[in-house]
């Protein structure tokens, strides 16, 4: 098993991953969590790739965290007389709800939302943004466009507005189908695709309340301009660049991804940067220099997680790849200057509750104190571990939790190892007691060394994170 790192590896499970054999390479690679999409799989599938996972983190003894992505409101054409037709720059086309195959001319975009809100002027893009289109006219669910950029174009690709505000849900029927067998399943985390606002997270909690805990993934303008509401509202965030990429000028989206990390950062939520990290591992061996780079660049910006999407799911390479991200990962983090850099510069207005007051002294302690060896939070819920983490200490971060279902969720959380004692502690005693055997079961410290350990009074009670100490192992 690869030494632990402090940024987490999201690896998601398809066609290439899906033996026992595969998934047990991708955890000895260094593997954290696991992301099933369900744009693509059956619940059969996910079923037993799931239970895969939950056996091999019983093997390893390791809380190997479950991601379930919901598809969201996929926005696609129709289909074509032909397997596919070219799109020529200047020319006229029209998009309408004629449930007919298309040709040169025009071709069926199935969803009445869309005709709701297009205007003369509005930009439409298809294939991921290889073909744009500028709207000329709208009427009775037929719109005349011309083509801004050409290019081939085939059945059912997507298509994107940029700045559109849609009226549609989040969450499909599809989603909805699929989000009840993941709960059932008993996810850990639950991503969101297409969020637009804060409305949309609102309805997501109704549905999953606190059987798993909720994901925004941002790719939407909308969602940039309602950031601070969306962070704070959800449980975790994805930086979701491929269509995000699609919605927005793909020059503002480093920007947008430094933007998104400070305000996770800021809020205390996890934070994964997702999507073509190591693209060209889906077919090679090794990567880019500039994709090298990239995973480095996300990493020292102090992102929780990065993804990995079809390169370990339909790649040729899917061990190597993690592999590679684990190697970047732990080069970054040996740097003489990544601590400096991924640790939060504070406004100390920002603590403003005891638990980030609290969280706030035991990071700062780390850094003034001699022969530290590690944090220990004591969480129930699992927030104040993530206050804690926010601070990016330059000490791991053990989580000590009443439940699995916590400590799971707490498996993409940056320099969180977390682990479970249902034990109800009596007195102080006992709670210094569990923290030196938990910190030397994570094999952290020696003899003589120091954690700091933050917890509540009255003990056990939920959310009352109120005090910080040392303890000498």
């Amino acid at each position: 098993m690869p030494i632990d790192t402090h940024t987490k590896i999201l690896a998601t499970i398809g066609p290439s991953s899906a033996s026992k054999q595969m998934i047990e390479k991708l955890v000895k690679a260094g593997a954290d969590a696991f992301r099933f999409n369900f744009s693509h799989g059956t619940h059969e599938e996910h079923a037993e790739r799931l239970a895969l996972v939950r056996e091999l983190s019983k093997k390893y003894q390791r809380d190997l965290t479950v991601v379930a992505d919901l598809q969201g409101p996929k926005l696609r054409i129709g289909t074509f007389k032909t397997a596919k037709v070219i799109l020529k720059k200047g020319q006229k086309f029209v998009l309408d709800m004629v449930d007919e195959d298309g040709d040169e001319t025009r071709v069926c975009l199935p969803h009445k939302e869309i005709f709701e809100v297009l205007k003369v002027g509005n930009r439409l893009l298809l294939n991921d943004g290889k073909i744009e289109l500028e709207v000329l006219k709208n009427k009775n669910y037929k719109a005349e466009t011309v083509v801004k950029i050409g290019g081939e174009l085939s059945a059912h690709k997507g298509v994107n507005l940029p700045n559109v505000k849609l009226p549609i849900n989040a969450i499909t029927e599809k989603d909805k189908k699929d989000l009840k067998f993941a709960l059932e399943q008993g996810v850990d985390w639950v991503c969101l695709s297409f969020v637009q606002g804060i409305d949309d997270l609102h309805m997501a909690r109704k549905l999953i309340g606190d059987k798993a805990w909720i994901i925004a993934k941002l790719e939407k303008p909308s969602a940039i301009d309602e950031l601070d509401a969306i962070v704070k509202e959800a449980d975790g965030i994805m930086v979701a660049r491929g269509d995000l990429g699609v919605e927005c000028p793909i020059q503002t989206v480093p920007g947008l991804q430094k933007r998104i990390v400070k305000a996770c950062r800021k809020y205390g939520r996890p934070v994964i940067v997702a999507t073509q990290m190591l693209e060209s591992m889906i077919v090679n061996p090794t990567p880019t220099r500039a994709e090298v780079s990239d995973v480095a660049t996300a990493v020292f910006d102090g992102a929780d997680t990065v993804m990995l999407s079809a390169e370990t799911a339909a790649g040729s390479y899917p061990a190597e790849a993690v592999t590679m991200m684990h190697h970047i990962i732990s080069e970054v983090e040996s740097d003489s200057s990544y601590y400096s850099r991924v640790q939060y510069d504070k406004d100390l207005s920002d603590c403003d509750d005891m638990a980030d007051a609290i969280t706030y002294a035991a990071s700062e302690m780390i850094d003034i104190l001699p022969n530290m060896a590690a944090v220990v939070t004591y969480s129930a819920s699992g927030f104040t571990t993530l206050s804690m983490a926010r601070e990016r200490p330059s000490r791991p971060i053990i989580a000590i939790t009443l439940t699995e279902e916590v400590s799971r969720r707490l498996g993409i959380v940056w320099g969180v190892k977390a682990y479970v004692n249902k034990k109800v502690f009596k007195n102080f005693t006992e709670i210094e007691k569990t923290a030196r055997e938990t910190v030397k079961a994570a094999k952290l410290g020696k003899k003589g060394e120091y954690i700091v350990a933050t917890a509540g009074y009255p003990i056990g009670v939920q959310g009352m994170t109120n005090m910080i100490y040392t303890i000498q192992l």
